[in-house]
């Protein structure tokens, strides 16, 4: 399994959503500004989410995305399995197509497929729930949510006039 930029723009975009979804659906705009992640690449991202099961898209104003399950039921793995962005084995086969007489796989590739199950095990453990309750992202909420939310024009009043 690689972890390519595509999966890493899909595990921050349904972490956005976990965060953000509190308030109601989450808009791509929304996504886009907050990640630093362009529409056009979220739009072909969601489409693949959302056939693999893993959001809901909502219709009309107010609409958006949302989480089709709970965050602690979404892993790192099921995201990373919905793009189709696990380890491709056509090298394998191919390789097997050619040396007929060879029954197994070579040795190395035995172990990169034994890695990459390994790695799947493990990102499978990690769930959106987990991530959006980290103490680190819970401390940068919090100060993106003090500057959203900052006044941009400070009045101050005088009591003595």
């Amino acid at each position: 399994m690689k972890l390519s930029t595509k999966g890493r723009f899909a595990i921050t975009a349904m972490m956005d959503i976990a965060i953000h979804e509190r308030t109601g659906p989450v808009t791509l705009i929304g996504i886009s500004e907050r990640q630093g992640i362009s529409m056009s690449y979220l739009e072909q991202m969601f489409a693949k989410l959302r056939k693999g099961g893993l959001v809901e898209g909502i219709r009309g104003p107010g609409g958006g995305y949302r989480l089709a399950r709970r965050p602690e039921q979404v892993s790192v793995a099921d995201i990373i399995d919905a793009l189709g962005d696990t380890m491709n084995l056509t090298r394998l086969k191919q390789h097997q197509d050619e040396t007929e007489a060879e029954e197994e796989p070579p040795l190395t590739e035995k172990l990169w497929m034994e890695f990459d199950q390994q790695l799947h095990d493990f990102l499978d453990g990690i769930t959106l729930d987990q991530f959006a309750n980290h103490p680190e992202v819970l401390k940068v909420l919090g100060k993106q949510d003090i500057r959203q939310y900052r006044p941009r024009h400070h009045f101050i009043f005088d009591n003595a006039a």
